[in-house]
């Protein structure tokens, strides 16, 4: 059997053991301590970002956002619909109900045509929508120049989920930072990760200080256990906290590395004419391609996205379709979706493919192969 090539791994850099066995030898095995502050610090460096709180998770950054938002139930908060469920569960944690917004062909993320559509829709029906959440899916920014004018025109704060886009910019600026409040996620299979773990990140201190005291059970400052309002347990351990400063050190060495994967990939596809991929649509736009994605777009073609994905699976090597919109999902089919069409398409014809950071020259040989063979 030949060894497993996986879609994203985790890529460790070396020094992260470091940073762990200090906790342990100061015996700070417990959440908060040094190396949280210092990850804070690290993230806020790299992003130009004036706060950053470390959380257990980017879904707990989204949950703890809405909260901090007082996004209540009854409220409505539009997301984007092509995305992993995570970004819209936590609108259902709070009792709010998510309105699905569909993507633009050139980036694949959420269209601010059909945005704008949708909250004159919902004004016209009666409810303004409280709070936006944009993706930057696979890295790819978002137009978000055109998303905050939107959201500014009719005063929504806007939530961006930067989980995948960690080290992506648009216009020379980190995304997450453009709205009110940005989120990440330091998953397994993330560009950089802390096995776990996430963040909230945002200009606004008061925003960030409040996250602290909610995400540590809202314990109000006296002697005793006291509590005026219902807290989390969402704050990141410094541990966890370890790992990812140790991770800060490689994360633009793992930016280039991903980039050169896309750029691995478009070579092999540039003869290949039933597929595309998805590409940075001008210079203002800078993603860290998290993952290189592809789409079959002949429709007189028989391949596709299947059965490409069966010769990598039948070769012991992981690829993935692309998300399924979640206004197709079981869970979330009732909600209101303003779509048209085109991230059904994507998930339809659409291909992630291994993008790993620590993909190696005879990794990438194997996967060459399956490709010019399956299209040969």
């Amino acid at each position: 059997m030949k060894s497993k090539i996986w879609l994203s791994s985790p890529h460790m850099g070396g020094n992260e053991m470091k940073y762990v066995n200090e906790a342990y030898d100061t015996n700070w095995i417990a959440p908060l301590g040094p190396n949280v502050n210092g990850f804070e610090e690290d993230l806020q460096l790299y992003l130009n970002i004036k706060h950053v709180s470390a959380l257990s998770s980017g879904t707990a950054a989204i949950h703890l956002a809405l909260v901090l938002l007082n996004i209540k139930s009854g409220d409505e908060v539009l997301a984007s619909s092509f995305t992993f469920s995570a970004t819209i569960n936590p609108i259902t944690y709070v009792g709010a109900t998510p309105v699905l917004i569909d993507s633009e062909n050139e980036t694949w993320n959420m269209s601010p045509e059909i945005l704008e559509k949708a909250i004159k829709d919902r004004i016209f029906k009666g409810k303004k929508p409280k709070a936006i959440i944009v993706v930057h899916l696979y890295g790819m920014p978002a137009k978000i120049d055109k998303i905050m004018a939107i959201a500014n025109k009719y005063e929504i704060p806007v939530i961006e989920d930067a989980a995948e886009a960690l080290g992506s910019k648009y216009k020379e600026k980190a995304l997450g930072t453009f709205g009110k409040i940005g989120i990440l996620s330091f998953n397994g299979n993330k560009i950089i990760t802390s096995s776990g773990g996430g963040a909230m990140i945002s200009n606004d201190e008061e925003l960030i200080a409040k996250s602290r005291f909610l995400a540590t059970q809202a314990r109000d400052n006296a002697p005793h256990y006291q509590h005026t309002q219902v807290g989390y347990n969402y704050r990141m351990s410094n541990i966890v906290a370890g790992i990812g400063r140790g991770q800060m050190e490689v994360i633009g060495e793992r930016v280039s590395q991903r980039r050169e994967n896309f750029l691995f990939y478009k070579e092999i596809f540039l003869d290949i004419e039933e597929v595309s991929l998805l590409e940075e649509p001008n210079t203002d736009f800078y993603s860290n391609f998290w993952l290189t994605t592809i789409v079959f777009t002949s429709t007189e073609s028989e391949k596709n996205r299947e059965d490409l994905r069966l010769a990598f699976e039948k070769e012991n090597i992981e690829a993935r379709p692309l998300w399924k919109p979640m206004h197709m999902q079981p869970v979330f089919e009732n909600y209101p979706a303003y779509t048209n069409g085109v991230s059904e398409k994507l998930f339809d014809n659409g291909l992630c493919l291994p993008s790993g950071s620590n993909l190696t020259i005879e990794e990438k040989e194997r996967i060459k192969k399956v490709i010019k063979e399956y299209f040969k």
